[in-house]
């Protein structure tokens, strides 16, 4: 049987900040694919089922759906949030804590702390 390596969806408008996550988890040895609106990553999610991310780190604020409403729409799927944000908001962080996310991270962040949510986030997909 072949062992599929487990990737990570990563979602933000901002392409800077998308690019230095997806490059941070590259040194990790974490596949990463960009999304530049929650929306696009639950069209992908909705067309192919076969596509499922052993995590998704989501932007908090970001044009069309915010990641709220998108980690909402992702619990259909199962898969683990971690949020990050530039934006100081407890209310938000709040919500999503008690919706369920592994983490919510404010940028900009230390990448040890990043590494270790998205590991433990990782670790709670099973594998087949």
């Amino acid at each position: 049987m072949t062992r599929v390596k487990p990737f990570v969806a990563v979602v933000d408008d901002d392409t800077s900040v998308n690019r230095a996550i997806r490059r941070l988890l590259r040194s990790i040895g974490v596949a990463a694919d960009r999304f530049g609106t929650g929306d696009e990553l639950l069209e992908t999610m909705r067309s192919i089922p076969s596509y499922r991310p052993a995590c998704v780190i989501l932007d908090v604020q970001m044009p069309v759906s915010n990641g709220l409403e998108v980690q909402r729409r992702l619990a259909a799927y199962g898969a683990p949030v971690i949020f990050t944000t530039a934006h100081e908001g407890v209310a938000e962080r709040d919500r999503a804590l008690a919706a369920g996310a592994i983490a919510y991270i404010r940028r900009p962040f230390d990448d040890e702390l990043f590494i270790k949510a998205v590991r433990a986030a990782i670790d709670l997909v099973p594998r087949e």
